[in-house]
C-alpha cells in the first residue's frame, strides 16, 4: 500500500467540544439526562464528560461572544453509538419522558442503521444511532 493511501494510526472521532450558552443547564442535560460522567472540571467555564470511550468538552461562551451557528458556521449533528436497536428505542422513550425535543423520530435508514435525533438545550442536534458497521466496535 502506498504511503499516501495508508490510514493514519488513529482510533476514531472520540472527542467533541461544544460552546454552550449556559454551562450549568448543559451539565444537567449531559450528566443528568444522558448519564454522562464528569471526568474533569478545571474551572466553572469548562467541563469534560464521558460515556467511557469518548470525551465531550463543554465551554461556556464568554459574555458578548456569539455562538458559531449565529455566525453562519453550523454543526449539522453529532451522535452517540448504541449497541443495538432496542437501546435506540429505550433512549428515545427516556428522552421523550424527560421532555427532550425530538427532532426526527426513530427510523430505519437505507444503509441498515437505526436512529433518532434530538436536541440539547442549545439546539445542537444529537443522533442516537445503531450503525451495524461500528456499533460493536469498542
Amino acid at each position: 500500500m502506498s504511503e499516501e493511501k495508508r490510514p493514519l494510526p488513529l482510533r476514531g472521532l472520540r472527542h467533541l467540544a461544544l460552546k454552550v450558552t449556559d454551562i450549568e443547564r448543559s451539565r444537567r442535560f449531559y450528566e443528568g439526562v444522558l448519564g454522562m460522567r464528569i471526568v474533569w472540571e478545571p474551572d466553572p467555564e469548562n467541563l469534560y464528560l464521558t460515556l467511557g470511550s469518548d470525551n465531550l468538552a463543554l465551554h461556556q461562551i464568554a459574555p458578548g461572544e456569539t455562538l458559531a451557528s449565529e455566525m453562519g458556521q453550523r454543526l449539522d449533528h453529532f451522535g452517540f453509538i448504541a449497541e443495538n436497536e432496542s437501546i435506540v428505542d429505550a433512549v428515545a422513550r427516556k428522552m421523550q419522558a424527560a421532555g427532550v425535543p425530538i427532532v426526527k423520530p426513530v427510523k430505519r435508514h437505507r444503509d441498515g442503521s437505526y436512529s433518532f435525533y434530538m436536541s440539547d438545550p442549545d439546539g445542537n442536534v444529537i443522533q442516537i444511532l445503531y450503525e451495524p458497521h461500528i456499533s460493536g466496535v469498542p
